[in-house]
């Protein structure tokens, strides 16, 4: 049991009690399963020690506790299942749809009898959600303008919530004594924001052991299919495929399941006209075998030799020999999407793609003067504890967006620095004073100009208004940006991937206008956000401006998911350089207003 797995049962819970209109208990287990979610222990070793172990979990009663201890000793939670039962609903599907929550979803189904996206897009396009009390027109034309992105998101999940299963998966065969060589391939190792499925590729010569391994691994709910050299099973409703192959093939198969398609049938068609053959058993020199007019025709990407290990076998035991032969560079997982990187790799130009160890601080964090759940104290001691040289505190302010008070006005922000500057003394980082201010809808700042200047760093996020037109968009993050105490424009676009796409506007006329001001473009690292995404990376990077990789953490734990932000800019193809939180602290300080 990891954490996450606990932790997303409760969630579950929550909306199924709030979907029955039961007051408090939803806000309860959503506490509880966001603490459990963070907490830097395993749950099961608090759950073996019993209730009262886990109760010391900040935000987890008794009957929590309870239900915890209950999941860890059985794999279920009896009053979870009953929920279940009396509200049979798709609900993760049916809540992805923005607008619609856990009441929307209990009031439909009691009024309508709708469990599944197919149905709610029915009632919809049969005018029967405006009959229902409490409904109208205006919620079934939201239902049926959103339907597409919610069923679209159903199809693929996280990366957040992926990897970590991933991640099991690994450790789990890397210890198995029949596996060698062990890697996540497809788009989770290029780390695109959304995935499929999740691939699994094996060096063994044993690859039966590795198979029955992999079909027992504790988190598969079912198995949908086995074979000696592969196996598919189903986890948390993620599909998860594992192939074995024997330890001389591991590095073209890695570099064949890897992708992407695109990137493989540009580099397949880069071989042939050196009369290469690649395919996921190795890289063959063919010039003996195939004609001059043959060695010159382009591939679609399939193999249409009738033997796939014909010609002189050259590479293959490593993914970096693949590209060897053919007198390249290895191209990191990242960058394989056919975005030029193998036309940068023939003229010696790939970049230099910045790592999660260059990472000197994080820029945008929350404490519990805000919606965060620690001091700020607590906050710097983490981020001492990661490494790091300097922690920024930016709580939100208050403004548009912002709702049950959770925005502090611009005296409770002249407290806090006051605060902020008395914990820099006691903590062995160099502590900064921000703000995550609010961007209202024309672009003005939702803090005075004289709390922003006496701040030591400013991040200005839209929260609101994320449906106006794209010309609106652009101008109104173009005039945030060119505020002069704006240091950071935080996840520019406000979208939450996979339940609303957020603001559409002009990557161009944005990255100029931020570079043209010196102010850096956040990707924020939560992987429910990610944003920006990978290809306004690019855009930033190729215009000159800079980045900042950001956590928004709202507790220590979430000071891990750097490594996503990490891997988008690396997508974006950036290199240190161009990242504001990898410069040290007088670095940061000669680039802040």
């Amino acid at each position: 049991m990891r954490n996450a797995e606990i932790a997303a049962r409760l969630a579950e819970m929550a909306d199924l009690l709030e979907a029955k209109d039961v007051e408090y208990k939803p806000r309860a287990y959503r506490r509880a399963a966001e603490n459990l979610r963070e907490y830097p222990r395993p749950v099961e070793e608090r759950a073996a020690e019993g209730s009262d172990a886990v109760r010391t979990v900040e935000g987890v009663g008794e009957a929590i506790a309870d239900k915890v201890v209950e999941y860890a000793e059985t794999g279920s939670i009896g009053e979870l299942d009953e929920l279940r039962e009396e509200l049979p609903v798709e609900m993760a599907a049916l809540t992805r749809v923005e607008g619609v929550g856990p009441k929307t979803v209990g009031s439909l189904y009691e009024a309508l009898g709708i469990r599944t996206l197919a149905d709610l897009e029915t009632a919809a396009e049969n005018g029967e959600i405006r009959e229902v009390s409490g409904f109208g027109a205006k919620t079934e034309q939201n239902v049926l303008d959103k339907v597409d992105f919610a069923r679209q998101a159903t199809e693929r999940q996280r990366i957040g919530d992926a990897r970590p299963l991933a991640d099991d998966a690994l450790s789990l065969l890397r210890d198995h004594e029949a596996t060698g060589r062990c890697e996540v391939a497809g788009s989770l190792r290029r780390w695109r924001e959304t995935i499929g499925d999740v691939d699994v590729l094996v060096a063994s010569e044993d690859s039966q052991a590795v198979v029955d391994a992999f079909t027992e691994w504790s988190r598969a709910d079912d198995v949908i299919e086995a074979g000696s050299i592969k196996a598919s099973v189903r986890a948390e409703g993620v599909r998860v495929d594992l192939r074995v192959v024997v330890p001389e093939e591991y590095g073209s198969a890695l570099q064949y399941f890897t992708g992407s398609k695109e990137h493989n049938v540009r580099l397949r068609n880069y071989a042939i006209e050196r009369d290469m053959k690649l395919n996921e058993y190795g890289a063959f020199d063919v010039s003996e075998a195939r004609s001059a007019s043959e060695s010159r025709t382009e591939s679609d990407g399939t193999e249409d030799d009738s033997d796939q290990r014909a010609g002189d076998r050259v590479a293959g035991e490593t993914e970096a020999s693949m590209y060897e032969a053919l007198g390249l560079p290895h191209i990191p997982p990242e960058l394989r999407e056919d975005r030029g990187e193998i036309q940068a790799a023939t003229e010696g130009e790939l970049p230099d793609l910045v790592e999660e160890d260059d990472v000197r601080g994080d820029l945008h964090t929350h404490t519990n003067w805000s919606d965060g759940g620690n001091t700020v104290r607590e906050m710097a001691e983490a981020a001492a504890e990661m490494g790091y040289d300097y922690h920024c505190v930016t709580d939100h302010a208050t403004g548009p967006g912002m709702v049950g008070g959770v925005g502090l006005s611009d005296a409770e922000l002249r407290e806090q620095m006051t605060e902020i500057r008395e914990v820099d003394d006691d903590v062995p980082v160099d502590l900064f004073a921000g703000v995550e201010a609010n961007i209202d809808a024309e672009g003005g700042i939702s803090v005075d100009d004289e709390v922003l200047a006496d701040l030591d760093l400013v991040v200005a996020s839209p929260h609101s208004a994320l449906d106006q037109g794209k010309e609106a968009a652009t101008e109104r993050l173009v005039a945030a940006i060119e505020h002069p105490s704006v240091d950071v424009a935080g996840h520019p676009s406000g979208r939450m991937i996979n339940k609303r796409p957020g603001i559409e506007f002009d990557v161009p006329t944005v990255v100029e206008a931020a570079a043209d001001e010196g102010v850096a473009l956040e990707i924020n690292s939560n992987p429910a956000r990610l944003d920006l995404r990978d290809s306004a990376v690019k855009a930033a990077v190729e215009r000159g401006a800079t980045i900042a990789v950001t956590t928004d953490a709202h507790g220590p734990g979430e000071f891990a998911l750097v490594r996503y932000g990490i891997h988008t800019a690396r997508r974006g193809w950036a290199e240190a350089a161009d990242v504001l939180n990898a410069r040290g602290p007088d670095g940061l300080r000669g680039f802040l207003h």
